[in-house]
């Protein structure tokens, strides 16, 4: 026991003492959790290392091995009975590091342990669709809507993921996000994504967004349309006000709502098939 307790308090230099007890500033097995070292990290687990053991920023050597994309090491840690879904300082879950690091075994590792895709959010959290959209990491993007994480997850600071994904310019995760249902109109300070997509310069964001239904004449919390926000004479511009002045034809209305009902994928399905246009103009109408 004595053994145990030296291994997990070993630090580099300094210790925190609190009303719960002393914590380390960074363990040994936080190293080996962060460098990927899996023999140093099984031996020191075997040796009776705690894997839950907490920094004194509240980070856990699962936080440290998802941060890096280490996923041997996630395994290992979650198998020793690390707990997956433990919170730092700010509110993270392992989850959402794995997501920020782009790691789509490691997030694979942690789903499959019963890691929480809609943690609690908090002030200081994004979620972990969140943190995927803004890393731009779209394959886990799709798995974390497969396993139901909320397309509107709402965070103070950066709205929904799809606010995320255009304020990031992550256009593969837009095009996830839209297909998956997520609001294209969704404003926080009446600011849209479509608006984030126009600051961005990001034409082929724009005709996107459009193309899901977003609205070109939103005004934001300083009244300015989307279009407002781009260079006169750029290709964004020139689509935005292409739109203002060009009302759409039926045809583009039925590939709109063929869209919205179905997604993209379904779309281009029906293409190749040469689905009479009245089919597809019935759908428009259900």
């Amino acid at each position: 026991k004595e053994q145990s307790h030296t291994l997990e308090m070993e630090s580099s230099h300094s210790y925190y003492f609190g009303d719960i007890g002393c914590w380390a500033e960074r363990t040994e097995v936080h190293k080996a959790a962060s460098l990927g070292q899996t023999s140093h990290l099984q031996h020191l687990i075997q040796g009776g290392a705690s894997v839950n053991v907490v920094a004194v920023d509240s980070i856990t050597p699962l936080h440290e091995a998802c941060l890096q994309g280490q996923a041997q090491c996630v395994r290992l840690l979650l198998d020793a009975g690390a707990q997956v879904d433990a919170r730092n300082v700010d509110g993270s879950t392992p989850l959402c590091d794995a997501c920020s690091s782009g790691s789509l075994e490691c997030v694979k590792l942690l789903l499959e342990h019963g890691a929480k895709a809609n943690p609690a959010l908090t002030s200081r959290t994004a979620s972990p669709l969140h943190e995927a959209c803004m890393g731009g990491n779209s394959d886990c993007v799709r798995l974390l809507i497969t396993m139901g994480a909320c397309l509107e997850a709402y965070d103070l600071y950066y709205g929904t993921p799809l606010h995320v994904a255009c304020v990031n310019e992550r256009t593969d995760c837009v095009k996830v996000l839209l297909n998956a249902g997520a609001k294209v109109n969704a404003a926080r300070l009446h600011e849209t994504p479509l608006h984030h997509a126009a600051k961005a310069m990001r034409h082929d964001m724009v005709e996107l967004l459009v193309e899901f239904g977003a609205n070109i004449y939103a005004r934001d919390q300083h009244n300015r349309k989307p279009v407002d926000y781009t260079t006169p004479g750029s290709l964004s511009a020139t689509c935005l006000e292409f739109y203002e002045t060009t009302p759409m034809s039926l045809q583009q209305l039925s590939r709109l709502a063929v869209r919205r009902t179905l997604g993209t994928t379904a779309l281009k399905v029906i293409a190749q098939l040469d689905v009479p246009k009245l089919i597809i103009g019935y759908l428009c109408y259900q």
